[in-house]
C-alpha cells in the first residue's frame, strides 16, 4: 500500500503503475482512486503510467478534521507529483475532480503538465449566483449536506440511481456498480464529505480555466443529472484557452464506469492528438 505523507501530516493513498508517460487520475465525491479502474487497467495497458490518489478525508487516505477546500485539494497534488517527479503528465478528472484538475494545474503546473482532461466536471461554477444565474439552487447542496450528515448510508445508495442514469427507462442497471459506488463513499469521512460539498458547489473555476495554456479537452454528458451539462461543460469549454468539448446524447454522470470504451477511446484520441 503506497501513501505519500504531506507537510501538514495527512498520510495520502496512492496507486501508480507502469513507467510511460503519466496520467493523473482524480476521483469524484464521495468516492476514491477505485472509480477510476476502468480507466487504470486501459491506460496502463496502452503503455502509460497511471496514478490515481484518495483525496484527503476519502477512501484510504487519512481523514484529517482540515483542508476540505479546493486550494488545499490542489496543494496536496502538487506534493504527490513533486514526490513522484512526474512531468509531461496528463491530468484527468472527474465531476469534483475536475475542479481539482484545473485549479492543480494553474497553479501549479507550468512545466509538469501537458495537457488535462475534464470529465463530468463542476467547472466553472455549480451554484446558482448572480455571477451564475442558470447555476443550481443552493438549497439542493444544502440537502445534500443534510442527507451526508445524517442519512448517508442510505443517501449514497439512493444517490447510484441517477448518478449512473439507472432511473431513466430501459436503462439495464448493474448492482455490483450501485454496491461498488457506496463501498467507496462509505469508507471515506462523513466529515471530509459533508465539508467537500462546500468545495465542490461553491467554488469558482473562472480564472483558473482562462489562465491554463495547456490543451484541455472536456466531456461532459448531455444526460447528466448530477452536474447539468449546459451550466457547466458548455461554459468551461468557452473559457479555456485550448479547449475541445465533446457531449453525449443519453450519458449519465457516472459515464467513465458505464460508458468507459467511449470514454476511453476518446481521451486516447486526445493524448495522442
Amino acid at each position: 500500500m503506497s501513501t505519500l505523507k504531506l507537510k501538514d501530516g495527512t498520510e495520502l493513498y496512492y496507486k501508480d503503475w507502469g513507467t510511460g508517460q503519466p496520467i493523473v487520475f482524480h476521483h469524484g465525491w464521495p468516492l476514491s482512486s477505485d472509480d477510476w479502474d476502468a480507466q487504470m487497467f486501459f491506460f496502463f495497458k496502452q503503455g502509460f503510467r497511471v496514478i490515481a490518489h484518495d483525496r484527503r478525508g476519502h477512501g484510504r487516505s487519512t481523514q484529517t478534521t482540515a483542508g476540505h477546500e479546493m486550494d488545499t485539494y490542489a496543494s496536496d497534488v502538487a506534493q504527490l507529483v513533486e514526490a513522484l517527479d512526474l512531468k509531461n503528465a496528463i491530468h484527468v478528472g472527474h465531476s469534483t475532480g475536475g475542479g481539482e484538475v484545473i485549479r492543480y494545474v494553474n497553479k501549479y503546473g507550468k512545466g509538469r503538465v501537458a495537457k488535462a482532461v475534464l470529465v463530468s466536471a463542476v467547472t466553472p461554477s455549480m451554484v446558482k449566483s448572480p455571477q451564475n444565474p442558470d447555476g443550481v439552487p443552493m438549497n439542493v447542496f444544502d440537502d445534500i449536506r443534510l442527507q451526508t450528515a445524517t442519512n448517508r448510508q442510505q443517501f449514497f445508495r439512493d444517490l447510484t440511481l441517477p448518478f449512473y442514469g439507472y432511473n431513466r427507462e430501459g436503462a439495464v442497471e448493474k448492482d455490483g456498480i450501485r454496491l461498488n459506488w457506496w463501498r467507496q463513499g462509505m469508507s471515506g469521512s462523513i466529515l471530509a464529505h459533508y465539508e467537500c460539498v462546500k468545495a465542490f458547489s461553491e467554488t469558482d473555476f473562472t480564472e483558473d480555466l482562462k489562465n491554463v495554456d495547456v490543451p484541455v479537452l472536456v466531456l461532459h454528458g448531455e444526460d447528466d443529472q448530477i452536474v447539468p451539462y449546459q451550466t457547466t461543460a458548455l461554459l468551461a469549454a468557452k473559457l479555456l484557452k485550448h479547449g475541445k468539448l465533446i457531449t453525449y446524447p443519453g450519458f449519465p454522470h457516472g459515464m467513465p464506469t458505464t460508458e468507459a470504451a467511449t470514454i476511453n477511446a476518446d481521451i486516447l484520441n486526445f493524448i495522442k492528438s
